[in-house]
């Protein structure tokens, strides 16, 4: 990866350049706020290649002592994990940041019947982990459990200003291959689940004309203990132009049930108008992470060779089980390091946003 970075740094330089250009001739305030951020970003990475450089260095004199000091080998790999740290802060702000305070994350199981919606509560399980690992809040919005603890479906939100940056990644369909806990016979099953992530977002990117909307209420059922079909706290909202239907029922009244189904129908559209932008914009260009379609098969995790292997860089893990217990980074830095390469594949870094 120290090559692409390297390769990317002529043009951070000349990107300074021209930000300082434009910061010296505007009296904008709000073009100052993006420009001062924007030069913010490029510094930190000029800044972190150099050090980079200096790390490196030290390596080779490390390297040199260790003929005769074997101790500088301990030196030699700590030096060599500050390099990694080092480059994947650098991968992350090469990467556009989105203003956006947290995502909503569906997780629904598919083929398989109920080991399909125990790999959904797996899943579920390491999202949740990963989120405490990242200082992240997790919140379930609703949800519907089967007999033996999985999900047929839950959704929850993760609040955290840079959460979608690092969890956009896993929309799409994950399969598992692994004996199932209902199969006496012993044999491998093959379940998946789908996943999206959905941004959240506020009334500035999305407007919602309430004409377009159909509100219905109804008594909550399945869960909430005591309140359960006692009330019409239940709430089901249709956007009528897009058929794109939200039911919550997990919060005891009627207006929190509401405002959370508006938060989700937002985040929806959100998407849908990104896909559709997407569309217009190349309808041929296959990403080389993948399409973000959540019917795209993104990754395997396979039990008997503890194996994880994402598809879309054909990268494959033998840590299956730290990965499961929310040890993601590993995966999402190769995606980064993919994406930051097709993008200076098309050139399309360093655009003001």
């Amino acid at each position: 990866m120290i090559d692409i970075i390297s390769s990317v740094i002529p043009k951070v330089k000349k990107k300074l350049v021209e930000v300082e250009e434009k910061l010296t001739s505007t009296t904008d305030p709000r073009e100052i706020a993006k420009l001062s951020k924007a030069y913010s970003r490029l510094k930190e990475i000029e800044e972190l290649k150099e050090d980079i450089d200096y790390l490196l260095e030290d390596i080779e004199l490390w390297e040199e002592i260790s003929k005769e000091e074997p101790a500088a080998l301990e030196e030699i790999e700590r030096t060599k994990r500050k390099i990694d740290e080092k480059i994947s802060r650098i991968v992350s702000l090469l990467i556009p940041q989105e203003n956006m305070n947290g995502v909503f994350m569906e997780i629904r199981a598919a083929a398989g019947g109920e080991e399909a919606a125990l790999f959904a509560a797996d899943l579920f399980r390491m999202y949740s982990r990963y989120s405490e690992r990242k200082g992240w809040d997790v919140e379930i919005v609703d949800f519907h459990k089967t007999d033996l603890g999985g999900y047929k479906e839950i959704v929850f939100f993760v609040k955290g200003n840079d959460s979608y940056r690092f969890l956009k990644y896993e929309m799409g369909v994950h399969r598992v291959q692994r004996v199932p806990v209902t199969e006496s016979g012993g044999r491998i099953h093959t379940s998946t689940a789908t996943v999206a992530v959905l941004p959240e977002v506020g009334d500035v990117e999305i407007e919602i004309d309430p004409k377009d909307l159909k509100i219905e209420t109804f008594r909550a059922s399945g869960h909430g203990g005591q309140y359960v079909n006692k009330t019409e706290s239940a709430v089901r909202i249709t956007h009528i132009p897009t058929g794109i239907v939200v039911s919550i029922q997990t919060e005891r009244s009627q207006h929190q049930n509401k405002e959370m189904a508006m938060r989700i129908l937002k985040a929806r559209l959100y998407e849908l108008e990104q896909q559709k932008k997407k569309s217009e914009i190349d309808v041929m260009r296959r990403s080389q992470i993948g399409s973000g379609d959540r019917s795209e098969k993104i990754r395997t995790y396979n039990f008997p060779q503890s194996r994880v292997t994402d598809h879309r860089i054909n990268y494959t893990s033998y840590r299956l089980e730290e990965i499961l217990d929310g040890d993601l980074d590993e995966i999402v830095l190769k995606l980064q390091e993919a994406e930051v390469r097709e993008k200076i594949a098309r050139g399309d870094f360093f655009e003001d946003k």
